[in-house]
């Protein structure tokens, strides 16, 4: 078993080689000689979590944030298919991964032994690759390192983007054993592959089209849009607004940006007024139904770029698509020397969204209770310089998005490639664990309870500190919006979808070991998200401090109607929303 252990120490040096900073490992036997090998390396830091679900997510938060492949590994059995929505998640939303689910060795297979299930292509379709090379054998250890360097290269930068990778790694006992000497690597402690930048430079039948001649063009931007300044400059030039979601980077305050785009768009004489000649767009899709319904409804050029050529276009919209770096696009432009459009073309627009700005504040400002938009612009805004934000999908992704002010130095996070709930409290605790400053994330009560074991590690498991602010509505609020709830009668319609929990958070959360408050009005809630980190609830590293907002899920839809009521009100009195 010398040979074995070997094998594990020789991936996991290579893995640090390749600059692997964190390992996530949900505790089991049969991955017992990789994780012995990842304690073992003083270049990796290693997060035990309890739940393998949890640790998948865990492990997406630290690739999402920090843009390194982190390893996480399981056990075999179902222990490894409990990594599947976290794979998945990575897949859609391009975060490098590389997932290590160890085997039983191949004699036990179909014959009944405990925790054997077919685990080769356990996550197909979702991977950049997967590879099992059966128990380590003498004969292969000069290729040990080359496919531990393949696997963090594919992971951070393959073809089709950065993503996750499957190694099924099958062990024997005994499992325990001390290391022999490791294959040579690459000299002066090298990766042995690299993998080579591949030139996305922006097309020039591109760049002249948009920079040759006056018109009236609107710059959409989501997240993976680009380097936000050069976006940012680039709309300066053309004098195009800059329709920036949070998650773009772009949403700053700024002459071109545009942050209430939702409220705009659902007024008619607005969109009949401000109707552009051209769209860019730069990144994924806005959460919002608004922006993707007016999109689709525009007779007019529209350019999708995307660094590998993905169609993120859902309303199937876009004229052309683009494979090219954002980036690349933004400066090609500025260098050609764009003719801006009209003046008047983005005054319409700059107009449009001071005037939205100061509604949200007045309509938000008259209120007594709590309301999701205010909780979501509340956070946003209070949080300090150099914080990250993780926002769950649902409505808080949609608050953030739809009511959040441009703002210097937040940096937002979100699980937007397959747009699940599941896993949100895992994935912050991993943005926490791989980000420089706070973190904090805003989610519903439901996310929270079903991901609630992201909050279990044992004693020196994590060494984590995150602030979760939890909308506590008593149920699923985003389907108040769909029209199941006026189709429905109101008793079925509480029972499938609306589903109250009617749990204490605060209790739940104090059950996990997390501290709690409770935060009674915006001014409380702004202090709770500025306050200094959390303080050490289990004694040992893991600090978490859950916020509890309690707000009204039935008053919740005409909130956001009253929003997009005052917004029209503002642009004009002939304007209506939609």
């Amino acid at each position: 078993m010398t040979l074995q252990a070997t094998f594990c120490a020789t991936l996991v040096d290579e893995w640090a080689r390749c600059g692997v900073t964190d390992a996530v490992v949900a505790p089991g036997s049969r991955s017992t000689p990789l994780a012995v090998a990842l304690a073992g390396e003083a270049r990796i830091r290693v997060h035990v979590m309890i739940d393998e679900r949890s640790a998948g997510f865990f492990a997406l938060g630290l690739g999402l944030a920090s843009g390194v492949p982190p390893v996480v590994l399981t056990t075999s059995g179902t222990a490894s298919v409990e990594l599947h929505p976290s794979v998945v998640e990575a897949h859609q939303s391009r975060v490098p991964l590389v997932v290590c689910t160890a085997d039983r060795p191949p004699e036990l297979h179909h014959v009944g032994a405990p925790q054997t299930v077919e685990q080769a292509r356990l996550f197909e379709g979702s991977v950049r690759w997967a590879f099992e090379p059966g128990v380590a054998d003498e004969e292969a250890a000069h290729t040990w390192r080359s496919m531990a360097a393949r696997a963090v290269a594919v992971a951070a930068a393959g073809p089709a983007g950065p993503g996750p990778v499957h190694l099924n790694l099958a062990f024997r006992e005994p499992l325990v054993a001390h290391p022999g000497p490791l294959p040579a690597g690459r000299p002066r402690g090298e990766p042995w592959h690299r993998v080579a930048a591949t030139s996305r430079e922006a097309p020039a039948e591109l760049v002249r089209e948009l920079a040759g001649y006056n018109r009236r063009g609107v710059i959409v931007a989501g997240a993976g849009a680009g380097d936000p300044e050069a976006v940012q400059q680039m709309g300066r030039a053309l004098a195009w607004p800059v329709l920036a979601e949070p998650r773009s980077g772009a949403r700053v305050p700024a002459p071109v940006t545009v942050a209430a785009a939702d409220a705009l768009l659902r007024s008619r004489g607005f969109t009949t007024a401000q109707r552009p000649d051209v769209v860019l767009r730069l990144g994924a899709p806005w959460a919002s139904r608004k922006v993707a319904e007016w999109l689709a409804g525009l007779d007019v050029p529209q350019y999708l770029v995307d660094p590998h050529g993905a169609w993120l276009d859902p309303a199937r919209a876009a004229t052309t698509v683009v494979s090219a770096d954002p980036t690349s696009v933004c400066r090609g432009v500025l260098a050609a020397g764009p003719r801006p459009a009209p003046p008047e073309w983005l005054r319409g627009w700059r107009r449009a969204e001071a005037a939205a700005q100061r509604a949200f504040d007045s309509s938000l400002a008259g209120r007594r209770e709590l309301t999701e938009p205010a909780v979501a612009r509340t956070v946003a805004a209070e949080l300090p310089d150099g914080a990250a934000l993780v926002a769950s999908s649902s409505m808080p992704v949609r608050d953030l998005e739809w009511y959040a002010r441009p703002r210097e130095g937040l940096s937002y996070f979100s699980n937007r490639g397959a747009n699940g709930i599941d896993g949100v409290v895992s994935a912050a605790m991993g943005v926490a664990a791989a980000w420089p400053g706070p973190t904090t994330a805003l989610l519903g009560d439901l996310a929270f309870l079903y991901d609630v074991n992201g909050l279990l590690a044992p004693p020196g498991g994590l060494d984590v500190s995150c602030t979760l602010v939890v909308v506590d509505n008593d149920g699923g609020g985003i389907f108040s919006f769909l029209p199941q709830a006026t189709a429905l009668d109101p008793d079925r319609f509480e029972r499938l979808l609306g589903t109250p929990h009617g749990l204490d958070l605060c209790a739940v959360a104090e059950a996990h070991g997390a501290e709690t408050c409770v935060a009674t009005s915006l001014t409380e809630l702004g202090e709770a998200v500025t306050k200094p980190g959390p303080g050490d609830a289990h004694g040992e590293g893991h600090r978490v401090r859950v916020v509890v907002v309690r707000t009204d899920r039935g008053a919740n839809v005409a909130v956001h109607d009253e929003l997009h009521q005052a917004v029209a009100s503002a642009l004009g009195a002939h304007d209506r929303p939609r």
